[in-house]
Order: structure tokens, then C-alpha cells, then sequence
């Protein structure tokens, strides 16, 4: 079995597991440490968890819990998964206020498969910000379907809650271009999940692409200022590299940072 840690960070953690063993009897009892989700991408196995066997394929997701003694048994083939670990703070904060997990596995539905895979690509092209986003958006999907009355606790209940936890999150965003949704909801003490729902629904965009458009206009107000390195400019306002602000813009405003600066020069 091989682990590759894809993105980590205080609240949560990603791996792609690869095992390629082949046919055999049960393994080892190995006993989990984290909360995690896991999506099979490809194959299948048979598990058994605290002495109950299921058998988990790439239509469900199953759990790790700590504590937990597992056993794996392959048909052959091998297989691949994605391992979503969360924090103990993370997790409550999307399950009732407490930390916890189903014991069985879950089915998922098919964009929730395909969030989990676009996650992966995020991943490599994208800042701290838009990874936790997806991060949240998937947990919070599988979950919803587990336990649906856990995950839709604690909402804001009224309309002038609603937009005082959205304007509560822009003006962090303000200050901090680069907060991530787990941040902004810490801030506005709601869950990442329901920050999202809500400021969508406020603003009518993704805090994704909020935060995008406001680095974006962030950028310009540096730039028309004579700000002559963009590498420093895309570190401060949190993209992942100049590559990635040159991205941003260009699709924001249809040219690139460099053009930008030019026009920005002669007005």
C-alpha cells in the first residue's frame, strides 16, 4: 500500500491510497487514528470494521473513525482511493456540534463522486482558499446524505442572521483576501457548510468566486498604484503562485495582469 499526502493543513488532510495487493485473506486489525472520509476511485474490497464486514466499491464512501479496528480483504485487482481526513473541530462544526462519523458505508450520488475527482485537479491548481471550499463543499455532501438533520443543524435561522454572517465574512475577506471558508465561518461562527449556502444566496456567488473577484479588484488598485512585481503581489493577496493571479485575471477581465498594467499606466 502506498500513501501520498496530495494537501494538508491544520483543519483536514487529503491522501490517494493506492494498494495493489492481490487476492488474500483478511489483513492485520489496524486501528484508525483520525476522523476520515474515503471514496474508492477505482476497484473494490471487502472490509470489516469492530467485527461487521461490508463491501465498499466506487458507488459509496466509508469511514474512519478513531479508535475504530479495521480489516481489509481484496478480490484482486487493487484498487485507489482518496482518503479526506478532518480535524476534530472541522468535523463538528459540519455534525451537530460534535465530532463523529456513520459506522456504515454511505452511497453516494454522482456529483458528489464527480466533486470528490474535481477536488483532486483543484488541488494542483489552486490556493489554500479554493482547495478548503471543495473540501467543504464534498464533506458536507456526503454527510448531508448520512444524517441530513445533523448537518442542517445550527443554520441561521432568519434573514437578518443570514446576511449579518455574510457581510461578517466579506469584511474578513476584506482584510484577509486570502481566509479560507473554514476561516470566514470560525469568524462569523457558523458552520463552513452554512456559510457557504447562505453567502451564495446572499451574494448570488461561490465564496470562491467572490473572493476571486475581490482579489481581482485588489490587484488592479496595486497595480494602478505601481506595483512592479507581480510575484509579490499575487503572495500578498494569498494566490498560489503569479501563474495562478495571472489566470484569475485573465478570466476575470479578459486580459492578463501585464496588459493591465499598461492601460492602468496611461490613465
Amino acid at each position: 500500500m502506498a500513501k501520498t499526502v496530495l494537501a494538508e493543513t491544520g483543519e483536514f488532510a487529503i491522501e490517494s491510497v493506492e494498494c495493489r495487493c492481490g487476492p488474500g485473506e483478511w489483513s492485520s486489525p489496524e486501528p484508525a487514528a483520525r476522523y476520515g472520509i474515503i471514496f474508492v476511485r477505482r476497484g473494490c474490497f471487502h472490509r470489516r470494521l469492530n467485527g461487521c464486514e461490508s463491501f465498499v466499491d466506487p458507488t459509496v464512501v466509508y469511514f474512519e473513525r478513531p479508535d475504530d479496528e479495521q480489516q481489509i480483504a481484496h478480490p484482486g485487482g487493487g484498487d485507489s482511493c482518496t482518503a479526506l481526513y478532518l480535524s476534530e473541530t472541522l468535523l463538528a462544526s459540519l455534525w451537530g456540534d460534535e465530532p463523529g462519523l456513520p459506522e456504515e458505508p454511505v452511497a453516494t450520488e454522482p456529483a458528489t463522486d464527480l466533486q470528490h475527482r474535481l477536488l483532486l485537479t483543484l488541488i494542483a491548481s489552486t490556493d489554500d482558499g479554493g482547495v478548503a471550499d471543495a473540501v467543504v463543499a464534498a464533506a458536507a455532501a456526503v454527510l448531508s446524505h448520512a444524517a441530513p438533520k445533523r448537518v442542517e443543524a445550527g443554520r441561521p435561522a432568519t434573514a437578518l442572521a443570514r446576511r449579518r454572517v455574510v457581510a461578517e465574512a466579506r469584511e474578513l475577506l476584506v482584510e484577509n483576501p486570502a481566509a479560507t471558508v473554514i476561516e470566514l465561518a470560525r469568524h462569523a461562527a457558523v458552520s463552513p457548510h452554512h456559510l457557504s449556502r447562505v453567502f451564495k444566496a446572499e451574494t448570488g456567488e461561490t465564496v470562491s468566486r467572490y473572493r476571486n473577484r475581490l482579489r481581482v479588484r485588489l490587484a488592479l488598485e496595486r497595480i494602478a498604484e505601481g506595483e512592479a512585481c507581480l510575484a509579490r503581489l499575487a503572495a500578498d493577496l494569498g494566490f498560489a503562485d503569479q501563474a495562478h493571479l495571472a489566470r484569475v485575471v485573465g478570466n476575470e477581465l479578459g486580459m492578463p495582469p501585464s496588459a493591465l498594467r499598461r492601460r492602468l499606466a496611461r490613465a
